[in-house]
């Protein structure tokens, strides 16, 4: 029989929309078993999110359903008093709890973090928020749009002339949720060698912001703004989508073995001994009469 590297781990999910289902389903693929805890009578914000009408209004939006395959669920009104005592018996036994109200709200409804310890030391507590759980920002809400534009991501999204712009799926919410499902494999690890249970912090725009390593790290190295390129490659030419008799081509020629292949397989050998093009440096800076010549 397959083993999954989670099988046994039961996940208590509170979480709405997409980062946190996200990183649950994660979870749960891993062999995790996850309860997914619903507001009774509303759901999950998701459940009503989806380009079919049909679906939505049945509670089961195509948004929904992409990140909650295989959970189980169950609606919980945690200001119940008879609702509140089932989901401490839940957390006895749970090895994950996983939320993404805003800063604190879990807290003020009576299960912080050192309440939760007492109810299960074993427990590992995650919270992805938009900016964390203390500093500045921690009250405002988040939707992956804002994070997009705090990162700096949108402002090299594009051309010149149109950035910034938002990058085509939540990548922000996606980023978080991953983030998390890694933490939360590291935390169970740490607990099969301590025993104990971990308090776990993800901020979407930490992560989000993780993520862009590369950019970050040549401005700060070289003094040199990230700009806009549209589907072009910084590091490299040529990159990008170019246009075939049957219709566009999508190029990446990073490695000057690749770069002389592309030449001789589209009939311009001449193109590898151009001086302009010979070397990498020379080709990212006649970047355009390279495309140029490449879409001939």
């Amino acid at each position: 029989m397959h083993v999954r590297p989670l099988d046994g781990i039961r996940v208590l999910d509170l979480t709405n929309v997409l980062a946190g289902p996200y990183c649950s389903y994660q979870l749960m693929l891993m062999g995790a078993e996850v309860v997914k805890i619903e507001r009774p009578g509303q759901g999950d914000l998701a459940r009503n999110l989806g380009p079919d009408a049909a679906l939505n209004k049945d509670g089961v939006g195509a948004s929904f359903l992409a990140q909650n395959a295989g959970k189980s669920s169950l609606e919980l009104d945690l200001k119940d008093t008879a609702d509140r005592a089932l989901f401490e018996r839940l957390l006895s036994g749970a090895d994950v709890l996983l939320e993404n109200f805003r800063a604190g709200v879990l807290e003020r409804m009576g299960y912080g973090a050192e309440r939760l310890a007492q109810l299960n030391e074993r427990l590992v507590y995650c919270s992805i928020s938009g900016f964390g759980q203390d500093g500045p920002m921690s009250d405002a809400p988040a939707y992956d749009q804002i994070v997009q534009g705090l990162t700096g991501m949108m402002s090299i999204t594009g051309t010149p002339e149109t950035a910034p712009q938002r990058v085509g799926f939540p990548v922000c919410d996606t980023t978080g949720g991953l983030m998390a499902a890694f933490a939360i494999s590291a935390a169970l690890l740490h607990r099969e060698r301590t025993g104990r249970g971990s308090r776990l912090d993800v901020s979407m725009l930490e992560a989000s912001l993780s993520t862009m390593g590369w950019a970050v790290s040549n401005y700060l190295v070289s003094g040199i703004p990230p700009e806009p390129l549209s589907d072009q490659n910084p590091t490299a030419a040529p990159s990008g989508t170019f246009q075939a008799l049957d219709g566009p081509l999508n190029i990446a020629a990073n490695q000057q073995r690749q770069f002389e292949a592309l030449c001789r397989l589209a009939g311009a050998p001449e193109l590898i001994t151009d001086d302009r093009f010979g070397e990498r440096e020379q080709r990212k800076i006649h970047r355009e009469e390279l495309n140029a010549a490449l879409n001939e």
